[in-house]
This record gives C-alpha cells, structure tokens and sequence, in this order.
C-alpha cells in the first residue's frame, strides 16, 4: 500500500521517474484533473479557476477574489482523501509538505539543473530557442512556488520537506526509480496501524472542518474553536457566547463520517460540555 509524494517540476524527467514507479510498484499516478475536480466539488469553485489558481495562471482579480484559506484547506483534504486509499503517487498539490508527517508516505522531489531542463524543454515542445526555454522554466517554478508560498506559506524547493531528493542529471530516471522503491519496501516507510492512524486522523481533521465551513462559511476562526482528532476522537475548543452555535457546532461534527465521540470544551460563560 505504498504512497508517494513527488514534486512536480518542469523538464527535470519526473513523469519519467513517476511513470517507472507506477509500473514498478502497481500506483495509481494521480492526475492535476483528478485533484482539481475534487477541490472544485468541495468549494463550490469552477474547475478553471482552481486549474488557473494551482497553475499560477490566475488574474490578479481572481487571485483577490478567491479565498486563499478556503481553497488551501480544501486541496489539503482532497490529497488526503487520495492519500487514505493507498498504492498512489500524488504529483504537486503541496502532498510533500501535506504528508510529511505520516510516516509510511515517500515525500520525493526530483531536480535537475536549468541547464538540463532546458534541453530537455527544448526537445519535448520543439522550442529553437534555450533562452525562451529556459525563460518558460523559470517561469513556471515561480508560479509553482508563489501557489505554495500563497497557499501553505512554503517554499517548495525546502530540502527538510523530502524523504530523499534526486538529480536527474546524476541518476537516471531508471536508477531514481529504483532508490525510491527500495525506500518504499523499506522498514522506516512500512506502513503500520499507527502509521494509518496518524492519516486517518488528518483526514479526519479536514473532513470536520469541511463540515464545519459549510455551516459556518467564514471558517474555524470567525466561530473561534480550534479542532484537535485522535484515533478518531475529535476536541473541540475555544470560547464562543451563542449556546446554539455551540450545540450545532457538535451536532455537525458527530455527523461526519469516520468520528466515534466528541468532546466539547467550547466555553461558554459556565456551560462546559463533553459529548460522547
């Protein structure tokens, strides 16, 4: 049940390395389709807007009108909703830094230098021109990197997000495909009941706070509560002066799939509950 997480740079062979792992190992490569109409069915947003969003491609307009939280949370829940299903390989969406935490996932980035990328650009799109080439690399990293700086305040080319980093230019596309399986197979990335939870529970954690944002659609923090989950068990705290909202706060979370008990440490004045 192996899953990785690669970054997805230009012209550096990662779907070469991508498409070898799938082979290798059975994955399922997830697709920028895939995730965009999962996060575009969970915002209510156009698949267009969150394709030119993701892609760095969106207007200064759209860029002002989209909710950067809400669209962040919502691609965070989609990559773990692929994630939880297992013997997948998730290319960007930022499933490196949002996975990073779950032990048996393999976080890979696959780099190469500009110089190589641009013959490599050069010779996939039929472009004359390594300055043009090299200029629509550089353009495009930039892109990449103000979504994810915009979105989960990273930098992507962060060593401390990976597993292991590979240069193309050193190892072959072949060769990397190797390294990164044994890693899979390997002990420290087994994957393990704990391991699980550790998913399980992240998963958990946005699909509540899914369920809460549709109710309450400025978010967690305009109702002031702070969501903890552990095997499955969901903390609800912060402070709040409406006992209904309180109350409907609970019944909602009880209601999403995968919780087995609510705890309510939302104060309200003296009104301290626990819901099991």
């Amino acid at each position: 049940m192996a899953v990785i997480a690669m970054t997805r740079e230009m012209a550096t062979l990662g779907k070469d390395v991508a498409a070898g792992l799938a082979k290798r190992l059975g994955l399922e490569i997830v697709h920028h389709e895939i995730v965009e109409h999962g996060i575009a069915e969970l915002s209510g947003m156009r698949e267009s807007e969150v394709h030119r969003f993701l892609e760095g491609e969106a207007s200064l307009f759209e860029r002002w009108r989209i909710d950067r939280r809400k669209l962040s949370h919502y691609t965070a829940r989609e990559v773990l909703e692929l994630a939880s299903k297992g013997n997948v390989l998730i290319r960007g969406w930022g499933a490196a830094y949002l996975l990073r935490s779950v032990p048996h996932v393999v976080c890979v980035r696959i780099c190469a230098p500009l110089p190589f990328r641009a013959r490599v650009l050069m010779k996939r799109m039929g472009i004359a021109d390594p300055a043009a080439a090299r200029r629509e690399i550089e353009r495009n990293d930039a892109a990449h990197n103000g979504t994810m700086q915009r979105l989960f305040g990273i930098d992507w080319s962060d060593a401390s997000l990976y597993s292991i980093t590979l240069n193309t230019v050193r190892v072959s596309p072949e060769d990397c495909v190797e390294h990164i399986a044994r890693l899979t197979e390997s002990e420290a990335f087994k994957q393990t009941p704990e391991s699980l939870g550790v998913l399980k529970d992240q998963l958990l954690e946005a699909r509540v706070r899914s369920a809460l944002r549709q109710r309450f659609d400025a978010g967690l923090n305009a109702v002031g509560i702070e969501v903890q989950v552990k095997d499955g068990k969901v903390t609800l705290l912060g402070a709040l002066n409406d006992e209904h909202v309180i109350a409907e706060i609970v019944r909602r979370v009880h209601a999403v799939e995968g919780v087995t008990s609510v705890e309510c440490k939302i104060q309200h004045l003296s009104f301290v509950g626990s819901y099991g």
